[in-house]
């Protein structure tokens, strides 16, 4: 017996080709599809509009491999961390994160990480698989969900800085995109969208070329190949003269937004030297942003936050240089949501 197809990865047109095939009407096929993209069906028994038979020929056919949630876990100030469970028993986590201008969705795009990142809790994790574009439409779909029982609100934004590298799981992170934004599905505007990057060069080019409308956000952290390399690996490949080069070929053929984001490590990177280097790269890239971002404690991992009046005046220094920065409050500490914290801990709560 062959093996079932998954029917999220049939476009509209291949859907009314196969209505056609078993001898039903064309419009079964948008009926459908609005179920799959639109309603956000879970299983074919929900499609209430099709025939009890046309739904079990359906079943016999096809997967239906939505993701469903297995636990949730809500912070003191707002932030609900959901683990989900995939189709085959892996399990990924996604964050909705409410604040008083914008709901948003934080997902994954990996199962794990193959990266390293030594500050990083999901680089501590092996990579099992990239997720299929459909796996992660369901995170923010689920996500969204979430944000209108619990806030009475939609999504607002959206950004891939959950679990994984995005730029290595290349096609199903841009065709969750474009379903996400598409106008038969949840609708979402592309330039409420970030992609964050650790920084592979190659993939932020085809960005590019592709000519994609969502935002970039690159995770630098150190401003020189050496202090980089110490604290990312992949920077050894990757080097910053190829992130600079990279960068600015994307916005030439996009025009979208970078932000650069730079977790703040005590000892580490938190010197005035540190800004200078960094205000050297800032120099040479159109950067709308620099995040500075509160180090979020990680067990096993030896990095300490970066202390107040530190990262203050880190902060001032690159303000009184005329760069754009901000300083990224964590939001979810206490339930391990918050930036690099993301793991699939057991104690998270039902």
């Amino acid at each position: 017996m062959s093996a079932k197809k998954n029917i999220r990865a049939f476009s509209l047109t291949e859907l009314k080709e196969y209505f056609e095939s078993i001898g039903d009407k064309k419009f079964r096929a948008m009926q459908t599809y609005e179920w799959l993209w639109k309603k956000n069906a879970r299983s074919f028994t929900e499609m209430s509009n099709l025939s009890m038979e046309l739904r079990r020929k359906l079943s016999e056919e096809f997967e239906l491999n939505s993701l469903t949630v297995d636990a949730t876990q809500h912070s003191s100030d707002g932030t609900l961390k959901s683990r989900f469970k995939t189709y085959d028993g892996h399990l990924i986590e996604g964050v909705l994160i409410p604040t008083e201008k914008r709901f948003t969705a934080c997902v994954s795009s990996q199962i794990g990480c193959s990266l390293s990142c030594k500050f990083c809790a999901t680089g501590l994790m092996d990579r099992k698989r990239n997720l299929n574009f459909d796996e992660i439409y369901d995170q923010v779909a689920l996500l969204n969900e979430q944000c209108e029982k619990t806030y009475g609100q939609k999504l607002s934004n959206i950004v891939y800085m959950g679990m994984g590298e995005p730029l290595l799981n290349y096609k199903n992170v841009l065709k969750s995109i474009d379903k996400i934004t598409a106008s038969d599905s949840m609708g979402m505007s592309p330039k409420r969208i970030t992609v964050s990057t650790a920084g592979v060069a190659k993939m932020i080019k085809q960005l590019g070329d592709d000519k994609v409308r969502f935002n970039l956000a690159l995770s630098l952290h150190a401003a020189t190949d050496k202090k980089r390399n110490e604290i990312m690996p992949i920077n050894e490949t990757n080097s910053i003269e190829y992130l600079i080069e990279a960068l600015n070929y994307f916005y030439q053929h996009t025009k979208n937004d970078i932000t650069l984001e730079y977790v703040l490590l005590q000892g580490q990177n938190d010197s005035l030297v540190d800004a200078e280097e960094l205000i050297t790269v800032y120099r040479q890239i159109p950067v709308h942003l620099i995040n500075v971002i509160e180090y979020n404690p990680v067990a096993g991992i030896p990095f300490i936050k970066s202390g107040e009046d530190t990262t203050q005046i880190f902060t001032d220094y690159l303000a009184k240089n005329r760069v754009n920065v901000r300083v990224r409050r964590s939001r979810g500490k206490d339930i391990d949501a918050a930036c690099g914290q993301l793991a699939n801990k057991d104690k998270i709560l039902a």
